[in-house]
């Protein structure tokens, strides 16, 4: 920060407040692409675990290894196969960093489902995929969505990262101060994305608490004895 700058020029925020948007909206688009294809592959995965359980162990260390890769080293490795600066080569590293998160919620998620909730829908005449559907995905639920909690908010601080290599979001705000020793767009960037973590972590809990009224229940009758 130059001497005498003040923390935030607020002037410098109002005009460019449409590249600010810009990259919010970026920031927001990445980080719910990667989410999303992480969770589509994790699920994929964690059915096939289900069915094949031998296959967990192996399965989750080559997502853990994806996962302790630094970002920076991993977009290098990536840049001469998808190109530099590529939203393809982006979303690929964002996207292996949250298969070991989903993948383990949505196993642990299943497993959780009560024996005799199964054998209750075995009973009833499910098939193996309608109890999965009707009944053992909605049960896994709750563990299924703080693992999705868990990786937006940790894709969210990752996205910043990927302005090393122009697909940064709000990133971009942080590297430009920094380059140019300007703290205003340093700091907006920074609260910015957080402020995007916060919200995208509430909200994602909110939908939980829509989608799961009955696990609401033991909570209320608890506070209630």
């Amino acid at each position: 920060m130059r001497e005498g700058e003040p923390l935030i020029e607020w002037a410098w925020i109002a005009r460019n407040a449409d590249e600010i948007l810009g990259r919010l909206l970026q920031h927001v688009g990445l980080t719910v692409i990667a989410v999303g294809f992480g969770l589509a592959v994790s699920l994929v995965l964690a059915l096939i675990v289900y069915r094949r359980r031998a296959l967990y162990g192996p399965l989750t260390a080559v997502a853990a290894t994806l996962y302790t890769i630094p970002s920076i080293a991993l977009f290098a490795l990536l840049t001469p196969i998808t190109g530099f600066g590529s939203i393809v080569t982006v979303e690929i590293a964002l996207v292996s960093y949250t298969l070991l998160i989903l993948l383990r919620n949505i196993v642990a998620g299943l497993d959780s489902v009560p024996p005799e909730v199964r054998e209750a829908a075995i009973a009833m005449g499910y098939s193996s995929w309608q109890r999965l559907w009707r009944v053992e995905l909605p049960l896994a639920l709750p563990l299924i969505v703080a693992g999705v909690r868990v990786a937006t908010v940790t894709t969210v601080g990752l996205v910043t990262v990927a302005a090393v290599i122009g697909q940064g979001g709000l990133g971009q705000l942080i590297l430009t101060g920094l380059r140019n020793f300007f703290a205003t767009p340093t700091y907006v960037g920074a609260l910015l994305s957080l402020a995007l973590a916060l919200t995208l972590d509430v909200a994602l809990l909110r939908l939980q608490r829509a989608l799961t009224p009955w696990a609401r229940v033991p909570a209320a009758e608890a506070s209630a004895g």
